[in-house]
Order: C-alpha cells, then structure tokens, then sequence
C-alpha cells in the first residue's frame, strides 16, 4: 500500500492524491509512489481521465530539501533519474490529465503541475521554479517543459530569479488554463476530467501522442507521427462507432466503448 500518494476512481475519472503532511514535500519514496500511482492510471480500463490534486491547502511545495542536502554529486548522479521520472511517468499517462493546483506549486510540485495536459488553479495558488535559490536548476522537467509552454524567455526569467508568480499572472502567461475560488478548484478539475469518460479513447491517446511527441521534433517528422496515429485510428472500433454514428444522426452522438 502505498503511504503517500493514492489513486481513487469515481465514474470514470482517476485521482491521484497526494498527501504527505505539512506540505507534501516531494521524497524518493514520493516519487516511487507517483510512479506507481500512473502505472496503474494507465492500465485501469475503468480510468478514462486523471485529476492531479493535493488537497485544500497545498498542491506540493517542492522536492524534499532536507532529503536532498546530504547527497553528493555521486548520490544524485545515481538518484537523478528517480527525480525525472516520476514526473515523466504522470506526462506519460496516455488519458486526459488535469492538475487541481492549491496553494503553493514550487519546485519540484510545479514540475509535477507541468507533467498536466492542463492546469487549474485556486485564486490564492503560486507557483514557481525557485531551485536557483538552493544554488540549483530544476531537476524534474522544469527547464523543458516550462519553456515549451510560456515560452523561452519568461521560463528564463521565471527560473533565474525563483520568483513565485500568482494565480493570475499564470494565467496571463499561460502557465495555468483556469483559475477559479478555491473552494471549486478542485470540482472544477473533476468536471473537465469526466467530459472524457464516454470519449473515444484510443483516440484522445493518440492525440496525446502526435501533440507530445511532436513538440519534441521537427516539423517533418511531427506530421508523419500525425499521420500515422490518423491512419491507425481506422483499425479501432471507436472509429466505425463514430463515423457511422454522424451519418447516421450527426454530429455528437456517439456511444464510444474505448476500443
């Protein structure tokens, strides 16, 4: 069982929940049980769409310092890996996945929020890359997925001066898609996750694949992984489902069954 991070799933979609008090400070044995946690997001047939959350007070504040300021380069030549790929491991969930972001995402807990398809956040959230501050970089996907999604130069000026940036300021930048009172943060999230349940499956997974995976090439080569998860498409089920469904009664009205 794990101790720290658990999956609970409610009509379709997946929570992955993070508590580890006071401020769900990411350890190695956190990162182990994110891992886990995916793993299992991705292969339960019953979880069509994942909600990240660390509850009402606080998404997580980073990595655990404490658990880190003993290591020597040798230690974290060894560790770094658990570090990316526990995070790797939630961007990698090939369903839907919102982060619900209250209070502080710093750190390695903002790293975690970038591993999210998109980003909620609570009115009172802030969130930040302030690993400079400990006289490091962002270890857990920061520096690459920050950039990609605001840009190279605000995630430069983000991450050399590890500033915390509030809600809404993310939200202008593009850090965060939504903000909302704190008290909805959460529902919200569940709501947008759920819109996914009865969805062709198959293919919100290869979107999710062409998008990211495209990110990381050329042009070229983007648009051949575009085609050829649009080609494979019309080996699934979900594919005469729905085409024969919008002849048939137009569009919107198909019953997917997520094969």
């Amino acid at each position: 069982m794990s101790e720290y991070v658990t999956l609970d799933v409610a009509d379709g979609v997946g929570t992955i929940r993070l508590d580890r008090p006071k401020m769900n400070a990411i350890s190695f044995q956190v990162q182990a049980e994110l891992r886990e946690a995916a793993a299992e997001a991705t292969e339960r047939d019953d979880v069509r769409a994942v909600v990240l959350y660390g509850g009402e007070r606080v998404f997580a504040a980073g990595n655990d310092v404490k658990e880190m300021a003993e290591l020597s380069y040798a230690d974290m030549v060894r560790l770094g890996g658990s570090v990316q790929s526990a995070v790797t491991a939630v961007a990698r969930i090939p369903k839907p996945v919102v982060a619900a972001i209250t209070g502080y995402a710093l750190g390695g807990g903002c790293e975690l929020a970038l591993a999210a398809d998109v980003r909620f956040a609570a009115e009172d959230a802030q969130l930040g890359q302030p690993e400079v501050l400990l006289g490091i970089i962002p270890g857990a996907g920061g520096t690459q997925r920050l950039s990609r999604l605001v840009g190279p130069s605000r995630a430069k000026e983000l991450i050399y001066t590890g500033r915390f940036v509030r809600a809404d300021e993310a939200l202008a930048m593009g850090l965060v898609d939504r903000v909302v009172p704190k008290e909805q943060v959460y529902d919200e999230a569940v709501a947008w996750a759920a819109q996914f349940t009865g969805a062709a499956a198959q293919a919100l997974r290869a979107a999710k694949e062409a998008v990211d995976r495209g990110l990381e090439v050329d042009l070229d080569t983007g648009l051949e992984i575009e085609r050829t998860h649009f080609a494979a498409l019309f080996a699934t089920e979900d594919r005469t489902i729905g085409m024969r469904s919008f002849v048939e009664q137009g569009p919107g009205k198909a019953r997917f069954e997520g094969r």
